[in-house]
């Protein structure tokens, strides 16, 4: 029998940890992501927190425990891990701590497709996004220094250090990228003459649709 893939979205690995901790009604799950900052990991929504509650309860990784209330609140299920959850959750885990994976960053798509723009329009995104990288790594710089000094564990910090190093590796390749340009990189020459040479055919096609008339 083929094995069952693992669930596609990072929020149904969420929802199994928070599940491992205790377990809770979806709502509570919202809000310790939330208190927790873990949406600047995983990218979090309550429409689709329901969703994949759904997903894992059909794949029997949760189950429903009870339904509560709360005052004049509305009936709360709440969710517990079930024995195949927990497998699930550990090998997952295992698999991405354990194993490096192809993603598709936005930048590195923007990156393969470089020639669309200009030379200098590049160079003046780059400079800014240079800047933008150094103001939020500034920014979670502070946050991480506020956290440790309040003695909060560093285990629950990783992943905010983990992305400070992204940032700073990002910042150390654009940084090298934009003084390549300067010095010709590409070479310039060539990565000049794709635009020039583009817009001096949609002259000649625009002469050409007029019926070689001279444009005044």
């Amino acid at each position: 029998m083929t094995p069952k893939s693992h669930p596609s979205n990072p929020l149904a690995l969420a929802v199994l940890a928070l599940l491992f901790e205790r377990p809770m009604h979806p709502y509570e799950m919202g809000l310790l992501l939330k208190q927790r900052n873990k949406e600047e990991s995983i990218k979090f929504r309550y429409g689709s927190l329901y969703t994949v509650i759904d997903l894992l309860l059909k794949r029997g990784y949760i189950g429903a425990r009870q339904t509560a209330r709360e005052g004049r609140r509305p009936e709360r299920t709440v969710y517990a891990l079930t024995s195949a959850g927990s497998e699930e959750l550990r090998a997952w885990m295992a698999d991405l701590v354990g194993q490096p994976s192809k993603e598709y960053p936005l930048f590195e798509a923007a990156l393969c497709l470089l020639p669309v723009l200009p030379p200098d329009e590049t160079l003046s995104l780059l400079r800014r996004r240079l800047e933008l990288i150094d103001d939020n790594a500034a920014v979670l710089r502070r946050q991480i220094e506020q956290v440790t000094l309040a003695n909060f564990p560093p285990l629950f910090l990783v992943e905010s250090e983990y992305r400070l190093a992204l940032m700073k590796a990002e910042r150390d390749f654009v940084g090298e990228l934009i003084r390549r340009i300067e010095n010709g990189w590409g070479p310039l020459a060539l990565w000049r003459g794709i635009h020039e040479n583009r817009r001096e055919a949609t002259v000649a096609k625009l002469y050409r649709q007029l019926g070689g008339t001279a444009m005044s």
